[in-house]
């Protein structure tokens, strides 16, 4: 398994994983945001990007406040900047998003350590999916990505999930 805490397996990944890996590094993101144990998630990790994929950074703080200061001060003179507060999950949430050149960045924070927080448990769990499944597989997620449907949801629909696709996710079991 890919160990995503260490953006380093971006560096000889597909064309998006590559350019993900020199913005990250050339504008030093992760290094910045090592007081929150940051963990980039979503789809250019494990390869279902298309397009217009984002890269969502996961963050974890003790203190919301001084968070959103860090964030503040790191990345509003980025284009597009705005940040706000969320409750998702009956969880404290604090969401930045912001352009770096061509990406979309969007920086999700929670006082829940980030290995525990539901994007990287479902980025594991669907990156576990996609090694079983295959390269069909991933294809298809990827079609289903491109007529605009979620990952979840193009995950559910594949696997023939029926009820909540986001807790159901969390508990497949291969």
């Amino acid at each position: 398994m890919i160990d995503f805490k260490d953006i380093s397996y971006l560096k000889t990944g597909n064309p998006k994983q590559q350019a993900a890996f020199h913005i990250l590094n050339q504008h030093k993101v992760s290094e910045n945001l090592a007081d929150f144990d940051p963990i980039l998630v979503g789809t250019i990790p494990i390869n279902i990007n298309i397009e217009n994929s984002d890269l969502d950074i996961l963050c974890y703080w003790k203190n919301k406040s001084e968070f959103m200061e860090k964030i503040k001060d790191l990345f509003q003179n980025e284009s597009n900047f705005a940040i706000r507060e969320d409750l998702i999950n009956e969880q404290e949430s604090v969401i930045a998003n912001f352009f770096i050149d061509a990406f979309e960045i969007e920086i999700f924070g929670q006082n829940t350590p980030t290995e525990l927080q539901n994007g990287y448990r479902h980025m594991v769990i669907e990156d576990q999916i996609l090694r079983t499944k295959g390269e069909n597989f991933r294809l298809e997620i990827i079609k289903l990505k491109e007529k605009r449907i979620k990952t979840e949801p193009a995950f559910g629909l594949l696997l023939g999930l029926t009820g909540n696709v986001y807790e159901e996710l969390l508990d497949f079991k291969i």
